[in-house]
């Protein structure tokens, strides 16, 4: 274990049907680096079930409500994808102000695969160089974003990986980028 985030808080936000590798890897490699990483959801439920591959995964305690925290209380954003999480995030009004908070304050997000969906509801991706699922590249570029087919990308602050397969350089931004802090963007 680091204290490369020793004293850092991350918000990690889900819904059910996020992609269970895509919450479990990027949590440990933040819980090794030392920091507090509290799953978020507005799911009236206590536990939200993710995604593994093509079936349904395990089930994960939401350690906070949606309703119950400020983004005030965090240091950086952690955005796992899926297609059913993001998508019901992007339509849900409290957690885009939630998500907009981070963006607005310059505070670090991570967001990978599907994730950048709920991002473009902030309107906050135009000028931004991303990366994503493949099939998000359109709905990216249509908001602005300067979308590049690379496994890892950062600007100011965000960091955007593909898929499952780029997780392991997906951690090592995140972790350098949530380590950094704010960001002028």
């Amino acid at each position: 274990m680091s204290d490369e985030l020793k004293g850092k808080k991350v918000a990690v936000l889900v819904e059910e049907g996020f992609e269970q590798v895509e919450l479990t890897k990027p949590m440990q490699a933040l819980k090794d680096a030392g920091a507090e990483a509290d799953i978020i959801s507005p799911n009236k439920n206590t536990e939200i079930k993710a995604w593994n591959h093509t079936d349904w995964g395990d089930k994960f305690k939401v350690d906070k409500k949606l309703s119950d925290v400020k983004a005030e209380d965090y240091n950086a954003l952690l955005l796992p994808g899926g297609v059913m999480n993001p998508d019901e995030l992007r339509g849900n009004k409290d957690a885009v102000s939630f998500v907009n908070k981070f963006m607005e304050a310059g505070k670090p997000v991570a967001a990978i695969c599907h994730g950048p969906w709920t991002l473009i509801e902030t309107g906050k991706v135009k000028g931004k160089k991303m990366t994503s699922y493949p099939t998000l590249q359109t709905d990216l570029k249509n908001a602005g974003a300067d979308w590049v087919n690379q496994e890892v990308v950062v600007d100011r602050g965000l960091v955007t990986s593909r898929n499952p397969d780029d997780i392991p350089a997906f951690n090592k931004k995140m972790i350098e980028e949530f380590a950094e802090g704010r960001h002028n963007r």
